[in-house]
């Protein structure tokens, strides 16, 4: 049977596909821009009809229905990365935090300790060859689809196709959902003068070509905005948003000094606009790799000159940096950030770098304490 009759045979309404979802399931859904909206609103016309069934991601960008007071006992929310839709449920305690590593999320995948019965995923429509695109997320995704009993694709024409470790075929997929819309995108946050300020003294910490990484906020995005006259920075990173692109385009990120993967940007997921998701499409200087790849640190430490630039919500006086909760209140969790650090820490010349104002609210709580 050719792939196209296969295609052809796999395809379903959202709600067809969506029936595979039972009583005391698990299901993944792939995070990010690349969250599969149309699986999503067919999983919760579903919720009548299950209980206990658990859902899994890392930061999402939609509006995450399945945490409401009212998907209780239909739908439990587990995290391994928080985003600002499950957070209030987390800390309300009507949804999950599974503290962890970023790198160390697929292992709970592929060992069983966190079996995946039904993972969602949206993808590029399948090429000459079978072959669609994960697009702007492989993340933990790629893993989650391979040891996944049923996948569900949503196939988007407007998932731009990207190189890498990205590709899942047609005969990998048990359900195929075909939709055309926006995928989500997340907006530059603001630059303020304090990040300014910030993101000068870091960008004087970066040298010629070294290797960056950059997570999420107004502080690392800002550092992009001072490394113009940089020469041959390169890029390994769990992610990237719109900041690179000038950057690029002006030939400041070559990647030409890498001492990994030289003249490639390594990354697991592209978190922006419609801009970036543009520049990446059929872009071979991406390549795209698992989490499990980009935030290992072993492989971090392969890079010569790696400079790892986060931030953090607080500091004591004795250098322990907390950047997962606020008091006894969750905010983002773990994520990828102490497996750059570590990373960073073991390269030649490398450079951890945490990003910190001294105070939060306009000069009314200090970040820096006992």
């Amino acid at each position: 049977m050719s792939w196209q009759v296969e295609y052809k045979k796999k395809l379903r309404t959202p709600n067809e596909a969506l029936r595979v979802v039972r009583s005391g399931m698990r299901v993944y859904i792939q995070p990010g821009c690349a969250e599969p909206e149309t699986l999503v609103e067919a999983l919760m016309e579903r919720g009548p009809f299950v209980n206990d069934v658990e859902i899994v991601h890392m930061m999402t960008l939609g509006a995450a229905p399945y945490v409401a007071p009212e998907m209780a006992g239909h739908f439990r929310h587990n995290a391994v990365f928080i985003g600002a839709n499950v957070r209030e449920a987390i800390n309300d305690g009507r949804a999950d935090y599974t503290p962890i590593y970023l790198s160390e999320i697929e292992e709970l995948f592929e060992s069983g300790a966190m079996p995946i019965d039904v993972a969602l995923i949206e993808v590029s429509p399948p090429d000459s060859h079978g072959y669609c695109s994960f697009g702007v997320g492989i993340d933990t995704t790629l893993t989650a689809a391979k040891c996944a009993h049923y996948v569900v694709a949503q196939v988007n024409d407007q998932m731009p196709r990207t190189y890498g470790d990205s590709f899942i075929h047609v005969t990998d997929i048990d359900a195929v959902v075909e939709s055309s819309r926006p995928l989500c995108e997340l907006k530059k946050p603001p630059i303020t003068e304090l990040s300014i300020a910030i993101a000068r003294n870091v960008a004087d910490l970066i040298e010629d070509g070294a290797v960056l990484q950059t997570g999420i906020g107004g502080i690392p995005d800002a550092v992009l905005q001072f490394l113009g006259d940089r020469k041959d920075l390169g890029i390994h990173s769990e992610l990237v948003s719109d900041g690179v692109i000038p950057l690029i385009e002006n030939g400041v990120i070559t990647g030409a000094r890498k001492s990994h993967k030289p003249r490639k940007i390594v990354i697991g997921f592209a978190l922006g606009t419609r801009k970036l998701f543009d520049f990446v499409d059929n872009n071979s200087i991406f390549e795209f790799r698992t989490t499990a790849y980009c935030n290992n640190p072993n492989l971090i430490a392969r890079n010569d000159n790696m400079v790892a630039i986060n931030s953090a919500l607080q500091i004591d006086l004795t250098g322990q940096v907390c950047s997962d909760s606020i008091g006894n209140q969750f905010y983002s969790g773990i994520g990828g950030q102490v497996d750059f650090l570590r990373g960073a820490s073991q390269s030649k010349n490398g450079k951890p770098i945490i990003a910190i104002s001294s105070t939060a609210r306009h000069g009314e709580i200090s970040r820096i304490v006992p």
